[in-house]
């Protein structure tokens, strides 16, 4: 990839605005961002809106934020394709001049019906070309009978497609065994595959990097270009496919998939960047904490896999940790504070949020779980909750009642002090000849802080006060003696 003109590069996102930006999307963008901040380029956003039933103007507006929040910043665009119709349509009418592409009257029931049968039969599914030579007056016939018009384009019959892709080198199909395919529908919006030839063209895309579920489509556009009369042919590299646990392609059910989840649960988008470019690439050294210059620096097609890349929510997590801690107490307290005000109003103090942040940002693996892990701070006494799987592993713990007892005798009257609060924690339990260990720990950490675990225990009933910790190990006592 050295010789790559370095200031020549100009690359595209282009997704479809029919629901929230997937991780496997943001993967594509950052790969073309990447490519374009290495090479000195121009990234451009592209909206593919031509599919007006599935396409709302709030995706549009969410791609952006997304991509913002992500930190892939655009050059150019945000383009949207339905303000650019007139292009495609004359497009289609110079294919249509050209005998490049013909008028099909088919349904699409009688296409399906058509490819039941052939494949009944024996016989390669596909359009059949029922409408390849209708005559003119088939034609007038045809429409004035007001079957439905699409416009096809007419693929060779012979011959090879080829290209080199980026990633996977050389690609060939024959050309016997793609069916001529629509480009623009009956309601007479374009297919992807010309709207994205014509614009391709105009804008001037050198290099298109997308996911290999797009491999096949290349050969379309390519030759849609070719048809067109555009000089010159694009480099194209396809990404390996995202899959989950079970190697299956990413989805709802692996967990969280689209990019507003991972924001709304806390997950940096410093860590998130890191994370997606190692999906499918990685640098040379194999280091994996990179901040974004040093990705733009290493980043380079040459090492992208073909192998699919494996989503690995548990690394992810450990990634946004490292992120985590090397954060600065006050720039950690801020996200803290943030949400946990979202969470709980400004009644949440930032003395409250700063000691939060210091305490748990050793163990924290998001924002959001941070937060979660010191509700039993920010909730008033009222709303304080056991979770119902901690208190009932908790309550059949032998000699509950005791240990409460002791411990609540000893935090109350000595020093508010964390070393004096772990000093008397522990003598409480040498009272009752026990330790702070996974035996007993975890019904203080019930009664304290609502679940067998959580926040530092000596740190979170300082943070809480002496009067609260009282109280709850009361009602926990209480609820055990009931």
């Amino acid at each position: 990839m050295n010789d790559t003109p370095r200031d020549g590069v100009r690359v595209r996102f282009a997704p479809a605005p029919t629901g929230y930006l997937h991780v496997g999307s943001a993967r594509a963008a950052l790969f073309n961002w990447l490519f374009a901040r290495h090479h000195r380029g121009t990234f451009i956003l592209r909206i593919e809106d031509t599919d007006a039933a599935r396409s709302r103007g709030e995706w549009i507006v969410g791609i952006q934020d997304t991509l913002r929040w992500l930190g892939l910043d655009w050059d150019e665009g945000p383009y949207l394709q339905g303000d650019r119709l007139d292009r495609y349509a004359a497009a289609a009418g110079r294919l249509l001049a050209a005998s490049r592409a013909y008028e099909c009257y088919c349904t699409p029931d009688e296409v399906k019906a058509r490819n039941d049968a052939a494949l009944a039969a024996g016989r390669s599914p596909g359009y059949d070309g029922r409408c390849r030579d209708l005559t003119d007056a088939d034609r007038e016939a045809l429409a004035a009978a007001g079957r439905p018009r699409s416009i096809r384009f007419r693929t060779p019959d012979t011959g090879v497609s080829s290209f080199t892709d980026l990633v996977r080198g050389e690609v060939s199909v024959e050309w016997s065994t793609v069916a001529d395919f629509v480009i623009v529908r009956s309601d007479d919006s374009p297919v992807f595959f010309l709207a994205n030839a014509v614009d391709d063209a105009e804008m001037g895309i050198t290099h298109v990097l997308r996911g290999e579920d797009l491999l096949d489509s290349t050969h379309r556009v390519l030759a849609l270009r070719e048809a067109l009369g555009v000089e010159g042919r694009l480099q194209y590299g396809h990404l390996p496919l995202l899959v989950g646990a079970d190697r299956a392609k990413l989805s709802k059910r692996h967990g969280a998939v689209a990019l507003e989840d991972f924001r709304d649960r806390g997950y940096l988008p410093d860590a998130l960047v890191n994370y997606l470019a190692l999906l499918g690439w990685a640098p040379e050294d194999g280091q994996e904490i990179l901040s974004r210059d040093q990705l733009i620096a290493m980043f380079d097609l040459d090492r992208v896999t073909h192998s699919a890349a494996f989503f690995d929510y548990q690394k992810l997590d450990w990634m946004t940790g490292e992120y985590l801690r090397a954060l600065c107490e006050e720039e950690l307290a801020a996200l803290v504070l943030d949400e946990a005000r979202a969470r709980w109003g400004e009644a949440v103090d930032e003395a409250s949020a700063a000691a939060v942040a210091r305490i748990g940002q050793e163990r924290a693996t998001t924002v959001v779980g941070l937060v979660e892990q010191a509700d039993f701070l920010f909730v008033g006494d009222d709303g304080f909750e056991i979770a119902p799987d901690s208190w009932e592993q908790v309550a059949a713990t032998d000699r509950g009642v005791e240990i409460l007892d002791s411990v609540r005798a000893h935090l109350g009257a000595c020093a508010w002090d964390v070393e004096v609060i772990n000093a008397e924690i522990r003598a409480a339990l040498a009272d009752l000849e026990l330790k702070a260990n996974k035996r007993t720990m975890p019904l203080l950490y019930a009664a304290v802080e609502g679940r067998r675990a959580g926040l530092p225990l000596f740190d979170a009933v300082h943070l809480l006060g002496r009067e609260r910790t009282l109280a709850r190990l009361d009602a926990a006592c209480s609820r055990l003696d009931a």
